[in-house]
């Protein structure tokens, strides 16, 4: 996970000076009939993609191909029942606020730009959710609900961490270009998300490092709703989700997840 956040951090600032300098390339190849173009275009919207434009209003047009953008990097919180502090029968997932983390990015979009300033797209990427626990214990995998062991190591790093792929869908408000070239964006919309693994990462002098895999009750499904707020191709955003972070796990009732922090590429 930290040579991918470094990668991908890498990337997006250099995409991001990328779009500062308003570098801009398009192929376009227009259709015999006159009525219809086609482009594949490298933007500062972020989008790498395939467009169909109408030929009457340049502006407007589908896209779709695959990108990376959108590239979300940020502390995670929970909330218990409205409160961000914990209740007794979650006390056990104490965390290191500032060791606790939300990284995901998009690799795909599918939209429909109606103006200069306003497009739909539905998207889909990974969602990565870490927390840095405080406590000395194991998340125990296949039980009938989430509990844990209390441990005598002394875990110098002990991660609990879930894997979804999120499927945002955007609405893209931004603002004409300025005299840079650059622009300002606003974007907000429902999201949801598909489990895809939950880990349990340990490090200690008496075990060297451990990882276990396992579902440890992590909602399959989860859904909730976002926003993005920026210029060019920097800016910040908040994820939080409605549905309960753990399923039939009675205890963990109400326990949701709230992220908020840098994006890069719009």
């Amino acid at each position: 996970m930290k040579r991918l956040l470094f990668i991908a951090a890498l990337v997006c600032a250099v995409a991001g000076s990328a779009y500062a300098q308003d570098t801009k390339t398009d192929s376009v190849k227009k259709d015999t009939s006159g009525n219809h173009n086609w482009s594949w275009s490298n933007h500062e919207d972020g989008d790498t993609t395939f467009h169909h434009h109408h030929h009457n209003n340049h502006n407007s047009g589908f896209s779709i191909g695959l990108t990376f953008s959108r590239f979300d990097l940020g502390l995670t919180t929970l909330v218990d029942n409205g409160s961000f502090t914990l209740s007794k029968n979650n006390d056990f997932l104490r965390y290191r606020s500032w060791k606790s983390s939300n990284v995901g990015f998009d690799v795909f979009q599918f939209g429909y730009r109606f103006t200069d300033v306003f497009k739909v797209y539905v998207s889909g990427g990974f969602d990565w959710t870490l927390f840095r626990l405080r406590e000395n214990i194991t998340i125990l995998p296949n039980q009938p609900v989430l509990i844990y062991r209390r441990d005598s190591i002394q875990y110098s790093k002990n991660r609990f961490g879930s894997s979804y792929l999120r499927i945002p869908l955007s609405f893209d408000f931004r603002t004409h270009e300025d005299a840079r070239g650059n622009r300002a964006h606003f974007v907000f919309g429902p999201i949801a998300g598909i489990f895809l693994n939950g880990r349990v990462k340990q490090i200690s002098e008496e075990h060297g490092k451990q990882k276990i895999d396992n579902d440890y009750h992590f909602a399959k499904v989860r859904y909730g709703g976002f926003m993005r707020m920026g210029y060019a191709g920097w800016g910040v955003f908040a994820k939080y989700y409605v549905n309960d972070m753990f399923e039939n796990s009675p205890a963990q009732a109400g326990l949701r997840n709230f992220s908020f922090g840098l994006t890069f590429g719009f």
